[in-house]
């Protein structure tokens, strides 16, 4: 997709049905917070990099070679573009491992009752992710033919906050933005989703966020009609 996409939100007077609601997955719908660490550890451990749980949390929402970039800001040595390619692959070698261990215990309270409430009400229902191993979790968690569209790390070229892997989605539902709501956990979710002209829903450490037109602690804490009185 050309260029950076954006569209206008929609005042309270031109307010549009709801049609789609698209999710984020890492945080949403299941979490894998505590797999990143730990991979992302222990490859800083292998290259002599001191890293923490506090540089961890500036990884959020971020791309993976935009984490390394943080990661390599305390590395003792330079690495060339090559070298940094190599340890992102050798990172996701582990953590995809770590992966291997979910399973649908592992989709977070709520998540499962909420989508099937909203399918039920007639929505269409999306997962957008930065994520490249985002198809492959889905399938962890028996998710993968739940829903009507899936746009992962390997279809976008920009990260949030920009709103590209938002209006892909959009654009494989066959949805127009403004009858769209995301879900988010990550601040720079809920702005590309309100880049893209949708409303946002914050949940976990997007609940405080203002700018969310919805917010809760996790979805467990969401009904589909507290979603659809969005619109």
């Amino acid at each position: 997709m050309a260029g950076k996409q954006t569209a206008p939100r929609l005042g309270s007077a031109q307010r549009a049905a709801l049609r789609a609601v698209i999710f984020d997955l890492d945080g949403v719908l299941v979490s894998t917070d505590e797999l990143h660490y730990q991979a992302w550890k222990r490859l800083a451990d292998e290259e002599g990099i001191p890293f923490d749980r506090e540089i961890n949390q500036r990884l959020r929402g971020v791309s993976r070679m935009a984490s390394l970039e943080i990661m390599l800001e305390r590395a003792p040595r330079h690495y060339t573009a090559a070298q940094k390619q190599a340890l992102a692959e050798r990172k996701n070698a582990t953590y995809r491992a770590l992966l291997e261990r979910l399973t649908p215990a592992d989709i977070l309270p709520g998540a499962l009752a909420l989508l099937h409430a909203l399918r039920q009400q007639g929505v269409r229902l999306a997962v957008a992710s930065s994520s490249k191993n985002c198809r492959f979790i889905l399938q962890r968690i028996g998710l993968e033919d739940f829903f009507d569209a899936v746009v992962d790390g390997n279809d976008i070229t920009r990260s949030k906050p920009d709103p590209e892997v938002f209006l892909l989605a959009a654009q494989r539902l066959g949805v127009r933005p403004e009858h769209c709501l995301v879900v988010e956990d990550a601040v720079a979710g809920v702005e590309a989703a309100h880049a893209g002209g949708m409303r946002a829903m914050g949940v976990g450490h997007a609940a405080s966020e203002p700018r969310a037109d919805l917010r809760a602690e996790s979805l467990a804490q969401v009904t589909a009609e507290d979603i659809l009185r969005v619109f």
